[in-house]
């Protein structure tokens, strides 16, 4: 079974001088062996980028579907949260992917660290395309259309002390989980912030000195609580846990 597709995302590509749009390839077969779409039924369907709306069925052949689209809404709203993620495993960063796209994430960096394989670094999953593909899963099941930016970053003290504010801004909250912290994350300013930056290290965590320059570098640390957690699955945590604070 495939990822949900709550929302048919459109590409700049899709869109024809009529102002119709032509989908291909995955999403099409999607509308047409999932949705089961018929003329004349509407889909919900958003530009990349742009606003949510409704695409009229004007033909779903095999291979070809045909809309006549209608865009009205904006996308839900962002959550003011970016990510540095020391880089794991490619099967994890398949799943990281798509989660942090569809919990509104805006920028992501993957940094290495000294508990990071360098073959990670010649995985496909950071392929410019398959990147761009799992980022549109996640958009596509939250019915969001602006994607994260993503930078990888090969050389984790550089990126600290020479990109990190540029990348980041030196307004945000800088919060690190780290697990001999004692704090919790309700007691390090999230609900009063306007923009977070979370710095979430490998399988196995951040080694002392990495721990130690981002400290330095204005990262608060604090706990996660008692349990050991897989980076898969601490990132949709703790971006839910820090939007959910920083809610109206």
């Amino acid at each position: 079974m495939g990822p949900t597709v709550n929302l048919l995302l459109l590409l700049d590509e899709d869109f024809q001088p009529d102002g119709t749009a032509r989908l291909t390839g995955r999403r099409a077969q999607h509308a047409r062996d999932v949705l089961k779409a018929e003329a004349g039924e509407s889909l919900r369907v958003g530009r990349l980028d742009g606003l949510t709306g409704t695409g009229e069925v004007l033909q779903n052949a095999p291979g070809l579907l045909h809309l006549r689209v209608t865009l009205t809404d904006a996308p839900p709203p962002r959550a003011g949260v970016d990510l540095l993620l020391a880089i794991p495993r490619p099967k994890a960063l398949k799943k990281v992917l798509p989660a942090v796209a569809s919990l509104g994430v805006d920028r992501v960096v993957l940094v290495n660290a000294a508990r990071v394989e360098k073959s990670y670094f010649d995985s496909k999953v950071l392929d410019a395309a398959f990147v761009r593909e799992l980022l549109l899963q996640g958009l596509e099941q939250a019915r969001d259309t602006r994607a994260p930016e993503v930078l990888v970053r090969e050389r984790f003290r550089p990126f600290v002390e020479d990109e990190l504010d540029a990348v980041f801004g030196t307004e945000a909250l800088r919060l690190l989980p780290h697990p001999p912290a004692r704090r919790p994350l309700q007691a390090v300013g999230v609900a009063q912030a306007r923009r977070v930056v979370l710095a979430i290290g490998p399988d196995g965590g951040w080694v002392p000195f990495e721990a130690e320059l981002l400290e330095a570098h204005g990262f608060q640390p604090f706990s996660l609580g008692p349990r050991i957690l897989r980076v898969e699955t601490a990132v949709p945590v703790l971006l839910g846990q820090v939007t959910l604070l920083k809610a109206p």
